[in-house]
């Protein structure tokens, strides 16, 4: 069935992206600009057809060829954002891989004022399924917020809130420790909903202090030391793969009764 895949005609942008090239956002605008010929002639349609193992591309004169495939593991500072370039000029993820790489572009997203476990590739269809919210993966965070009322914390998470028309629930939620004026609390998500967390909160009128995701799946950030990255290994891959097989198994199994 990969051939079958590979045989199939894509749009130009996203043969670019599939390569490991760029994003399918930033091929787009190569090919609008004329810097992309596919089969020696210039395309600016970025939704031009394309055999990937037929067909030649090339961007400014020179051919791509597929990148080997690489998977990042990195701790993402609060205050970086994940975009690859920002138009208020503020400090972006990329800015830390600081070795020479190939492009790789975020699975998901942490929004700025988040920190901690962020994945990078340049295999979008692994990335696409990774962050599909079908995936029904689980996600851990650590959160310190600004309220002490633990008991009606914890079940308000687990019950759910309501935001522009969403019920947002937690699967798990726990406190980990509380001091004089703030409490940190566990909370697991399968779902992918936007900014889940501090809409949860945002409605319950408690203040979000921090916010760090702690492990995606089997991958926990563990010592990894903020602002550093990891190349993930096949074995973390492969538990990662088989983890979202067996959430999206279970998610289609109809409930009994």
């Amino acid at each position: 069935m990969e051939g079958d895949a590979e045989s199939r005609q894509v749009g130009l942008a996203r043969a670019l992206s599939k390569l490991g090239y760029c994003s399918r956002t930033q091929a787009a605008r190569l090919i609008r600009a004329g810097r992309v010929r596919l089969n020696g002639a210039t395309r600016l349609d970025p939704e031009t057809p394309v055999r990937l193992q037929h067909d030649r591309i090339a961007v400014d004169r020179e051919t791509v060829a597929a990148e080997s495939k690489i998977y990042l593991m990195l701790n993402k500072p609060r205050g970086v954002v994940t975009t690859a370039s920002d138009e208020k000029g503020r400090q972006t993820v990329y800015s830390l891989l600081g070795e020479k790489l190939p492009w790789v572009g975020p699975v998901g997203r942490l929004d700025k004022a988040s920190e901690g476990l962020l994945l990078l590739t340049n295999d979008s269809e692994w990335a696409a399924r990774i962050s599909d919210p079908g995936a029904h993966v689980d996600k851990a965070y650590h959160v310190q917020v600004g309220s002490l009322t633990q008991d009606l914390l914890t079940n308000t998470l687990l019950k759910g809130v309501r935001s522009d028309g969403e019920l947002l629930r937690a699967k798990r939620a726990r406190v980990l420790r509380s001091g004089e004026k703030n409490t940190w609390l566990e909370i697991v998500l399968d779902e992918g909903k936007n900014r889940q967390i501090r809409r949860m909160f945002d409605q319950m009128g408690i203040e979000v202090l921090r916010l760090v995701r702690v492990s995606i799946g089997p991958l926990a950030l563990g010592q990894l030391a903020k602002g550093d990255f990891r190349k993930l290994g096949a074995s973390g891959k492969s538990a990662l793969d088989q983890a979202v097989k067996i959430s999206g198994d279970r998610k289609r199994i109809p409930e009994k009764g």
